[in-house]
């Protein structure tokens, strides 16, 4: 006997409740950063990250090109968020020593994210690298380094020797291709993972003050 009873009104599937945009695509790349954590960039789909989301994958292309849009800024936007929390918790500081400090825990901090975040980068260069679609930059990493350029900046007086744009970009890749390539680059018995990350901040620190004059 068909009705229209009290169970068919139980029965019928709940309503998504309604999100902004922003909304949704922050929980898209929340789902997605697990997503391809544990199953790299080859073995995520679109679908799990978005019934992770609790959302659709029409959705889910409305707000990403495409699932390498959606990847790049899995791994990046993170990067950007850590960098305007960093910068908001260290303004600049007025003396040599506690500049030097600054940028020595910064450069500490960048080395933990690259860590923390490793299985996610090591998927991005296996996808092809942080290229955009076309080719276009990633607006997060792009962030980033305007950021990070720009702190620089403020901490030089004069004309720097070398442009805080590029200074930002090469203690970025010297960082990442120390954690990416470390096996490959260090010989066991060399050094342990303490005085290889030494090292690097010691290299990034004389880039930077290259630009004291």
């Amino acid at each position: 006997m068909s009705g229209s009873g009290p169970d068919q009104a139980i029965n019928k599937p709940a309503r998504r409740p309604r999100r902004s945009s922003a909304e949704v695509a922050s929980r898209l790349i929340q789902a997605a950063q697990e997503e391809f954590r544990r199953h790299g960039y080859a073995g995520a789909t679109t679908a799990a990250i978005a019934r992770a989301a609790d959302t659709t994958e029409a959705q889910l292309f409305r707000s990403f090109a495409s699932k390498a849009a959606l990847f790049q800024e899995a791994v990046f936007r993170p990067l950007s968020q850590h960098l305007e929390r960093f910068n908001a918790d260290h303004p600049v500081p007025q003396d040599d020593a506690s500049r030097a400090d600054t940028a020595r825990l910064y450069i500490a901090e960048l080395q933990r994210f690259v860590t923390e975040h490793e299985a996610l980068l090591r998927a991005m260069m296996l996808a092809g690298g942080p290229a955009g679609e076309n080719g276009n930059p990633i607006e997060s990493l792009t962030a980033y380094f305007e950021q990070g350029a720009a702190v620089q900046s403020a901490r030089i007086e004069g004309t720097p020797r070398v442009d805080p744009r590029l200074m930002v970009r090469a203690a970025f890749a010297a960082v990442l291709a120390n954690r990416l390539f470390r096996d490959w680059l260090y010989p066991a018995g060399l050094a342990d993972d303490a005085s290889i990350d030494a090292a690097i901040a010691d290299f990034v620190l004389d880039g930077i003050n290259a630009n004291r004059g």
